[in-house]
């Protein structure tokens, strides 16, 4: 018999009574019923009910020893009176008659016997018993399966795992980088990668056909509840002599593989997957990651107010979105919503009601002209007893603002079905941006008014190749993303093999020959040597995870998360360095001294 454990505590079943039992694990939670002390122990592979008897010695040991305990035990399995069906083990118990105690614990800051039993800060701070609760365990393990799955259908389909740089060049990704100083070099720097763009496009220009890895990426990125923030993982792939089509017909395979196996059950909607213009998207939806689990698309109301006397529809873009049986709100509730709105960014939320007597009601209503109000009902697809909101202004932001309304309306209605996803792949983005998009905060990767939607090395389309440059605002090009119930799962591109398309779109950039050079020079020097047609796309591991997992963050399926501003509640990080450490890495070095 092994000295710690021959079962595991998920292991044993009703045909195992009888048998000698000697687990190892945590105490989970103890019961004291007088004559009979019950604790369930726990190990990463389930719980066992024990059973101490009060005419035991081992009794009253046990009285003292905290939850969360790491103990032994000795016993006979049994079967119990009162079976448990919600644990794999509940036909059976343990009746105790060893006990040994590895490891006492101290009095816990949260409970791991019960879930939310904490504020976030605290658990992330006391991560290695966050991750003991059931829910979070169970999280990482799937996430380890869905990565191990993944390795296997990309070696399936004929791709093979390299692995890239960790120390590597700055370069413009449209995040900031993170550095590291050199302590051989003084004076320069490393960067951690952003993603391993360039390098997989070089294994490309190598020879190499079919490229995938798991790699950790890492961005100096402002905190957002979609992302992790600093560092996070995505599996990478990229193909050469391969087309969009190509990139989606493996995605879809691999994506819907994994789903279809770890959804348990849930509905998956199968390959191929629904494709989208990002502007149609837009138009529709109010965002490039449209939910597509409900209707009720936005409504363009542009040229229906292109006379209107009211001055805030006196805007370049008027839209609407349907409140089904919004009438029956309390005006304090359409306040509430103007709060909400304004905690959006937004100067508030217009609406109207369509009262059930036909009348037309609202702060707005008194604002439009007769003959608005006796078109907006047909215009906008309403009843009596509905609500519309109206969004008026710059039509990216207001296109935005409604379309986070139509997510939150379904929300509180309970449309968003959890156990369905959907899938929906955005395509035909633009090739360039505004890099004096307020709403944005990407940082632009050259110097011009224009940066990159995707990032610098996306090929245009077919349509555009010869004007891209021409008319960069309204360039397309040949990039898409993945969506899945109203999340970026990943994005990709066909990329640029030609030097001198590439100088081109460098040009819009504002990046020079020379910053070209100095960055990302070795790519570009490749180009000149051959370079294949190649495309490629990342999924976000942590996001899919995530997804699959139904967990409402991120957070909740890595194992040591980084909480707001990238701070790490458990380690400290980011810290201070000695003085010493300084001096020996370089970080303070002033070239201009050695000049004295």
């Amino acid at each position: 018999m092994n000295e710690y454990r021959n079962f595991t505590c998920g292991q044993l079943r009703a045909a195992d009574a009888g048998k000698r039992v000697r687990l190892a694990g945590w105490v989970h939670r103890k019961r004291n019923l007088g004559n009979l002390c019950f604790v369930d122990l726990r190990d990463h592979y389930g719980i066992t009910q024990c059973v101490f008897d009060s005419a035991s010695p081992l009794f009253e040991k046990m009285q003292g020893i905290r939850v969360e305990s790491v103990i032994g035990i000795d016993g006979e399995a049994v079967i119990r009176e009162n079976i448990n069906k919600n644990i794999p083990t509940g036909e059976i118990e343990i009746k105790v008659d060893g006990l040994k105690v590895y490891s006492e614990a101290e009095v816990l800051p949260f409970q791991v016997a019960i879930e939310d039993d904490a504020p976030e800060e605290i658990r992330l701070k006391y991560r290695f018993l966050d991750l003991r609760k059931e829910r979070i365990h169970k999280n990482i393990l799937l996430r380890s399966a869905v990565i191990e799955r993944s390795r296997q259908l990309m070696r399936e389909q004929g791709f093979t795992e390299y692995q890239t740089p960790i120390l590597t060049a700055s370069s413009p990704e449209g995040a900031r980088d993170f550095l590291v100083p050199s302590r051989l070099n003084p004076g320069k720097f490393y960067a951690l990668p952003q993603a391993p763009q360039q390098f997989k496009q070089l294994l490309m220009v190598s020879g190499f056909d079919k490229y995938f890895q798991i790699a950790p990426c890492f961005r100096d990125e402002d905190p957002r509840a979609d992302r992790s923030p600093g560092e996070f993982y995505q599996m990478d792939m990229e193909m050469s002599f391969a087309t969009q089509d190509d990139v989606f017909a493996v995605i879809e395979h691999t994506l819907g593989t994994i789903f279809n196996e770890f959804a348990n059950g849930k509905k998956v909607d199968q390959a191929p997957f629904v494709r989208i213009p990002f502007r149609e998207a837009m138009m529709k939806y109010g965002s490039d990651k449209p939910d597509l689990r409900f209707g009720n698309p936005l409504i363009e109301l542009t040229d229906y107010f292109k006379n209107t006397p009211f001055r805030v529809f006196q805007a370049p873009y008027v839209g609407a979105v349907l409140f089904k049986g919004g009438a029956a709100t309390p005006r304090r509730q359409f306040d509430a919503w103007q709060d909400w709105a304004k905690q959006r960014g937004a100067k508030g939320l217009a609406y109207v009601v369509f009262a059930e007597n036909g009348e037309l009601k609202g702060p707005v209503a008194k604002n439009l002209s007769e003959e608005e109000r006796n078109g907006l009902k047909e215009a906008v697809g309403a009843e009596d007893g509905d609500a519309v909101f109206f969004a008026a202004g710059r039509r990216t932001s207001s296109q935005e603002l409604l379309g986070a309304v139509r997510v939150e309306l379904a929300r509180r209605a309970g449309l968003l079905k959890p156990d369905d996803f959907a899938f929906t792949w955005v395509v035909d983005f633009p090739l360039f941006k505004p890099t004096d998009d307020p709403d944005d905060d990407d940082v632009a990767v050259g110097h011009s008014k224009w940066t990159s939607m995707h990032h610098p090395f996306t090929m245009p389309s077919k349509d555009w190749i010869d004007k891209f440059d021409k008319d960069p605002e309204h360039a397309m090009s040949d990039s898409y993303d993945i969506v899945c119930n109203g999340n970026e799962m990943g994005g990709g591109s066909v990329r640029i093999h030609r030097d001198d398309i590439q100088d081109r779109v460098l040009d819009v950039l504002g990046i020079t020959p020379e910053e070209a050079a100095d960055k990302f020079g070795f790519l570009l020097e490749a180009f000149k040597y051959g370079a294949p047609p190649h495309a490629g796309i990342a999924l976000g591991w942590d996001r899919t995870a995530a997804i699959l997992a139904g967990a409402d963050s991120i957070r909740d399926v890595i194992a040591f998360p980084k909480a707001g501003g990238g701070r790490d509640p458990l380690t400290g990080a980011p810290a201070p360095i000695p003085a010493e450490q300084r001096a020996e890495t370089g970080v303070d070095y002033d070239p201009d001294e050695d000049e004295d």
